[in-house]
Formats: structure tokens, C-alpha cells, sequence
């Protein structure tokens, strides 16, 4: 927060409190109501009056009609923890009167950029913020919006002709902006009238060089950038679709085609283009930059206790988390080692490819003591393949999904305990551009294998394919699961889970074995491990408390007593669908 957005805050504060020591409530203060403040990078502190007995969706509805932000963009977090659950009161988080909310705005990664002719003919493209005003003319020539060469157009905007290497976030700051394309007749006659005059409205805001990397993990450094393996066990061997990606990263970084941070998330992620600079191949997401971390470039203060925004997870472990939920979607009929056969294949659930690396480059938000650093620092983080997509689960009604691809993405989380499943990280794909069958891809997994279940949500619980039986693959799927050998799995690529990490995948192996051979759904399992309030405990919960005041004295027997808790609940509510 800076120093002014501060003084506003206390400034506000003190005003409000000097009434009440006076015995004079605040104007348009009802009785429980609080004032909150909300600050973002970028933004004056918002200071806003809310109900206690508010829920989150209703402060997030507020801040939409005050700020136009749109709720399904927000994200609200208080004292290191999301608001994530909308139906939820502002005191069930402990949001009391004066507390600071920190909110972070999701935008959208692709800009629309419509080109419009005198004649009133449009054309529309989308494009990313971090894109030049370069890369806009080669565009407009290679969709044919105007077969003039890149070299024979101007865009001109406020009366300035826009230089080849602006970036649209810093030639655009504000939405709706308009710039003037010029097309001339010849190169050679540029100072003649322009042939046609073109309108780009382009909707924009935020914008986000490697040595040679070798299958040896082998790294010089030339300048200031860099990228290689975190390879901790060499019995690990890396499989050709990671070998592959690296590679494709350093072209493109070598050729000069810089990461472009992503404006959407709570943390530092960063789209890694090709060598052509018009693709991208990977999105790496340092650790230093997570949410609550020391480097976050989202404006969310430091944690100061290591829990990160989900309960049961740690600040700095959510590249390892990326890592293993890609090592544990096995393969049908097979599972995911890196020294088999399987390590190149596609998952189950279609998790896309995912390493652990050490990347450079002076791009990446560096912290402010290292400033000006030549070469600048190495980031460890996940670095994982960019999956073209057709739009979020958000952007389209679910209605519309498979439902085996629902299923898989079901299977996922409650095997992985997901902590953070929402439409916003399920990409939609086609099998063909803009048509054919649709797939889902599950994205964004640093939440995953928490060590508590406190923070399950799974929102396809809301969705009519989780209520439908699993199909027999699926149901052989998971009978060949295995918890055990998945722990031993992660623990030759490097993470020695925690302890109370093993556990939650213990537990959740065994409900979704013992589940599919009662012919439940992935909705009767997803509520027993979610919440249906913040302040009510799950049914998984219930069985973990039951089986630690058994006394058990070891993991084996404290295991044994969930397995017969888990029975019991799942049998009353066999029978109670059956009925």
C-alpha cells in the first residue's frame, strides 16, 4: 500500500471512530454494519461500509457497480487467506470494522482488437498485452485484413506515429483506445496521401533471451537469460516432451522474444513464446512471485506464518505441487515414472506436461535489492506446456461438457484433494479450430495435496455430469490406483511429501476406490469432501477426527479405523440413494 493510499486509510478511520467515541453513529451506518477497506495495486484504498451478516458474493457485487470490475474477475483476501467460498458471510472469514482486504483483478490474457474500415466494414482478432504494436501490422497482413506489408502501414495514435517495438499495454492504458492505421500505396512514396485510413480499437491492459540448453542439463551462460532442469534424482530421467520444451523455450528466448507476464492470477506467471515470437509453448510460474510470497507481483503481503492462500498449503510450494499433480496423472493403463515407458504419454485427466526448472531472464520481477542486477537472479519455478485453448469453463455453459471429460477432471481433484477448482482453471478445447468435440484441460494446480481438507472446492459439484455413474474405464481407472506407489513416485522425482501430506492422499485413494465399487457418483464423493459451509466440517473431516480419537498408534492403524468410518458413511449413503 503506498503511503498516500495509507493516510486515506487512516484518515477514514479516524473519522469514523471519533463519532463513535462521541456516541454518534456514522451517516448511512446501520446497526453491525462495519467499514472495510479495500486496496489493489494501482488503486486508491477503497473504503466501503458492509454488513457483517454480507456475503463475500455481495462486497464482490458491490465492488463490480463501484468499480466495473465484473465478480467473477475478483479475488478477495484477507489476513493470508482468499475469500474464496461467494455464499459465505464477511464475519465467517473474522473480517471485522477497519480491517484491510487486499483485491487482485483477473484480466484477460487476450485483448479483442477490432479493425474497422471508412466503408464500415470490421474485422476482429485478439491479442495479447504484451504483444508489440509490431506484431498488430504483421497480423493485419496475415489475416488479409488489408494485403498491404507491415513496412507500408503507420498507426498513429493521439498524432504520434507508434513506434514497431511499443507494447500494447504501454501504448493502451485505458480500455477503448483508438488508433489510426495508415496504409500507403508504396514504400517508396510515403510521403503521398495514405491510400485508406483504418480504425484499431484495441481493448488492453497489462504486458508482461536463454543460453543454449543441452539434454546433458548442461547450461552456459551468455547473457541474461537461461533456463535448465531441476533434476534431483538422476534415476529420474527426463522424458523427450520436457527435453522438447526446454528447447522451445530457449529458441524463443534467443531469438529475443521475452516472457510476457500474465495479468490473470494471484501470482507471477509468465507466457514463454516460440522462436517466432508468435506462439506460446510454456507458462512458468517462479516461486518467489506465488501468492503471499516475498516477490508477489500482485500487491498480496508476505504471509507471516509460511500457510499459503489455501489452508493446508505452504508459501513456496506450489511449483513442486504443479510438478507432481502432471507425475500423478497417470496414463490409462499404466503409470506416470520418468525412468518407464510412460513418462512422454498423455494423463488420465490430460494435465499438461510440467517440470521443475531454473529459468533467467531480466524480464521476471526481480526483488528490489537485486535491482539493476547484471545477470539477474535464477528463478526456481513449474514450467508448464501452454495448452491452446477455445476459452475458460467460465466462458461457456458447462451444460455443454462431455461428460467423461467432466469425470476425468473429478477423478483429479478428489484424488489430489484440490483446493482450488474453479471454472477459471478448466481450459475448453476443440479438437479442430472452432469445431469439433470438446475436451477440458486442468490447469493451475499449486493447490493440490494440501495437509488439511479444510479448503476443498470442487465446483463441478455444481454441474449435472458429476451426478451421472462413472464409466467403466473410469471405474477401472481408479481401481488401479495406488497411494502407496504414488508417494514412492514422487519421492524419486524429489518431494518428500509431508507426512500429513501422505495422509490426505491416502484418504482420498481409499474414498474414491471404496466409492466407485458402491457405484457412487463423483458428486456423492466431491460432498464428502467438501464443505457446505466455511464453518461446518466436511464428512471427510468427521471420519479423520473419528480416527484420531480412536488412539491409534500408528499410520497403519489410524488408517485402518478411517477404512472402517469410511465404510459406515458410505454404506448410509449407498442405501440412502438406492431408496
Amino acid at each position: 500500500m503506498t503511503t498516500a493510499a495509507g493516510a486515506t486509510l487512516c484518515a477514514a478511520a479516524r473519522d469514523d471512530q471519533e463519532l463513535r467515541l462521541n456516541g454518534i453513529r456514522p451517516p448511512h451506518c446501520p446497526a453491525e454494519s462495519i467499514v472495510i477497506y479495500l486496496t489493489a495495486p494501482g488503486l486508491s484504498v477503497m473504503p466501503t461500509r458492509v454488513m457483517a451478516s454480507d456475503s463475500i458474493a455481495s462486497v464482490k457485487l458491490r465492488v463490480q457497480k463501484s468499480r466495473g470490475f465484473v465478480v467473477r474477475k475478483q479475488k478477495l483476501v484477507f489476513d493470508g487467506r482468499e475469500l474464496a467460498r461467494n455464499d459465505c458471510r464477511v464475519m465467517d472469514y473474522g473480517v471485522g470494522d477497519g480491517n484491510v482486504l487486499h483485491l487482485v483483478i483477473r484480466i484477460s490474457d487476450l485483448r479483442l482488437i477490432t479493425v474497422e474500415t471508412v466503408q464500415g466494414n470490421k474485422f476482429r482478432f485478439r491479442v495479447e498485452p504484451g504483444r508489440t504494436v509490431g506484431y498488430v501490422k504483421q497480423q493485419i497482413a496475415k489475416d488479409r485484413l488489408h494485403p498491404a506489408h507491415p513496412d507500408d502501414q503507420s498507426l498513429v495514435l493521439q498524432g504520434e506515429v507508434l513506434d514497431d517495438s511499443h507494447l500494447i499495454h504501454d501504448v493502451c492504458r485505458s480500455d477503448g483506445a483508438v488508433i489510426h492505421l495508415l496504409v500507403h500505396r508504396s514504400a517508396k512514396l510515403r510521403a503521398r496521401p495514405v491510400d485508406r485510413d483504418y480504425e484499431v480499437s484495441i481493448v488492453a491492459r497489462n504486458a508482461g533471451e536463454a543460453d543454449d540448453y543441452s539434454p546433458n542439463q548442461q547450461t552456459t551462460l551468455r547473457r541474461d537469460f537461461a533456463i535448465e532442469p531441476v533434476i534431483v534424482n538422476p534415476k529420474a530421467a527426463l522424458p523427450s516432451v520436457i527435453d522438447n520444451l526446454l528447447r522451445a523455450v530457449f529458441a524463443g528466448m534467443e531469438k529475443g522474444n521475452a516472457p510476457i507476464m500474465s495479468s490473470e492470477g494471484t501470482g507471477g506467471a509468465y507466457f514463454m513464446q516460440d522462436a517466432t515470437g508468435q506462439e506460446h509453448v510454456a507458462v512458468f510460474k517462479p516461486v518467489d512471485e506465488e501468492p503471499m510470497a516475498a516477490n508477489n507481483p500482485r500487491g498480496l503481503p508476505p504471509s507471516s506464518s509460511g500457510e499459503g492462500l489455501k489452508k493446508g498449503t505452504r508459501v513456496g510450494e506450489g511449483a513442486i505441487r504443479e510438478v507432481a499433480a502432471y507425475i500423478l496423472d497417470h496414463p490409462p493403463g499404466g503409470r506416470r515414472s520418468f525412468a518407464g515407458h510412460h513418462g512422454a504419454a498423455v494423463g488420465f485427466a490430460g494435465v499438461a506436461p510440467t517440470a521443475l526448472v531454473r529459468c533467467m531472464h531480466r524480464s521476471f520481477k526481480q526483488p528490489a535489492a537485486e535491482q539493476g542486477r547484471q545477470p539477474p537472479l535464477f528463478k526456481v519455478g513449474s514450467l508448464q506446456a501452454f495448452v491452446k485453448n477455445s476459452g475458460s469453463c467460465e466462458d461457456m455453459g458447462p451444460r455443454a461438457f462431455p461428460v467423461d471429460q467432466v469425470h476425468k477432471i473429478c477423478v483429479l481433484d478428489i484424488r489430489l484433494a484440490n483446493a482450488d477448482r474453479h471454472a477459471g482453471n478448466i481450459l475448453t478445447c476443440r479438437e479442430e479450430e472452432g469445431h469439433g468435440a470438446i475436451s477440458l484441460v486442468p490447469i493451475d494446480h499449486g493447490y493440490c495435496l494440501p495437509e488439511s481438507f479444510e479448503d476443498c472446492t470442487f465446483e463441478w459439484l455444481y454441474w449435472p455430469q458429476c451426478r451421472q455413474p462413472f464409466s467403466e474405464e473410469t471405474v477401472e481407472y481408479v481401481r488401479s490406483l495406488d497411494a502407496e506407489v504414488d508417494i514412492a513416485i514422487l519421492r524419486l522425482h524429489g518431494w518428500e511429501m509431508p507426512a500429513r501430506c501422505e495422509r490426505i492422499l491416502r484418504i482420498t485413494t481409499m474414498l474414491l476406490k471404496k466409492g466407485v465399487e458402491r457405484g457412487l457418483t463423483a458428486f456423492d464423493m466431491g460432498s464428502i469432501l467438501c464443505r457446505e459451509t466455511l464453518t461446518k466440517e466436511s464428512v471427510i473431516e468427521e471420519i479423520v477426527h473419528e480416527a484420531e480419537d480412536d488412539g491409534a498408534n500408528d499410520e497403519a492403524a489410524f488408517l485402518q479405523s478411517v477404512s472402517k468410518s469410511m465404510d459406515r458413511r458410505l454404506g448410509e449413503l449407498f442405501k440412502k440413494n438406492v431408496m
